[in-house]
C-alpha cells in the first residue's frame, strides 16, 4: 500500500513529525507506506502509483478558480499547489482512488466540482462565531452535527461531536455531485462526500489529525486506510 499526502511545503519539511504523517501511523499505516508530496513534486507524481490520496490543510484556494478576485488582505494563495492538487484529484477520481480532504482539502475539492467559497467567513457572512481559533490546535471549540444519515460519516459520528476549528474560509455554494454530510451549529458546511457511489471520498473542515484522542477522529483515518489497503490488494491481483 502507498498513500500520498499532499501537504504544504512546511509540512513536508517536518517529515515524519508532520501531524498528518503521525496521525496515519497512529491509525495503522506504516511509515514506509506514506509519501509526503508538494507541488514541487508535480513532474514526478503519478496517481497510478498510489492507493489513496490525502489533500491536507494550508494556503487558500485561488479565488480565480471560482471566478472571483481576492477581496481580503488575508487571502493567501499558492497557485502552484492549486494546479498540482486539482490535476492530482482529477487523476485520482479517474482511477477511483480513495480520497480524504482536510480543511483546505474540503475547499479545494468543492472548487474542483464547481463550487465557491466564502473568502473570509467574518467578512462574507453575518456569523458572529470565529472559526479560526486561537490557542492550542487540539482545543475543541464547536459542535459538528451529522445531517446526512446515508453517508460514510454517519458510520463514524453518532449525531454530533466536538471539533477544533482552524479556518477562515468555508464552502459557500456546494459543488455539483457533492452532498453535505455535516454542519456547524451556525450553518457552515463541515463535511462533504460524493453523492454518487464511489469507493471513498470524504472531506472535513476541521483537523482530525490534531485530536486523535477522540475515537470518531481516529475512525476517519482508520476507514480511509482500510479502503486504501483494499485498493492495494485489488491492484496486486
Amino acid at each position: 500500500m502507498r498513500i500520498a499526502l499532499s501537504v504544504a511545503p512546511k509540512e513536508k519539511d517536518r517529515g515524519e513529525q508532520s501531524p498528518y504523517f503521525r496521525a496515519f501511523v497512529a491509525c495503522g499505516a506504516k511509515p514506509e507506506e506514506l509519501k509526503l508530496l508538494t507541488a514541487a513534486d508535480a513532474k514526478r507524481v503519478r496517481a497510478a502509483e498510489y492507493d489513496g490520496i490525502l489533500f491536507a490543510g494550508g494556503d487558500d484556494v485561488d479565488p480565480a478558480l471560482y471566478e472571483e478576485q481576492p477581496r481580503y488582505g488575508d487571502v493567501k494563495v499558492n497557485r502552484a499547489r492549486d494546479d498540482f492538487e486539482l490535476a492530482l484529484l482529477d487523476a485520482a477520481i479517474d482511477r477511483r482512488l480513495p480520497i480524504l480532504g482536510i480543511c483546505r482539502g474540503i475547499q479545494m475539492i468543492n472548487v474542483k466540482f464547481g463550487g465557491t467559497l466564502y473568502q473570509d467567513i467574518k467578512g462574507d457572512t453575518a456569523l458572529e462565531r470565529e472559526h479560526r481559533q486561537g490557542g492550542s490546535r487540539s482545543d475543541l471549540t464547536h459542535t459538528v452535527t451529522l445531517t446526512e444519515p446515508e453517508s460514510r460519516l454517519a458510520g463514524i459520528i453518532e449525531g454530533s461531536c466536538r471539533v477544533n476549528s482552524l479556518h477562515h474560509q468555508a464552502i459557500k455554494r456546494l459543488g455539483r455531485g457533492l452532498k453535505v454530510t455535516a454542519h456547524s451549529e451556525d450553518g457552515l458546511v463541515e463535511a462533504v462526500e460524493l453523492a454518487d457511489e464511489y469507493p471513498f471520498l470524504m472531506a472535513v473542515q476541521w483537523h482530525p489529525e490534531e485530536i486523535l484522542d477522540y475515537p470518531e477522529q481516529r475512525k476517519i483515518f482508520e476507514q480511509f486506510i482500510a479502503k486504501c489497503r483494499e485498493r492495494a490488494a485489488q491492484r496486486r491481483h
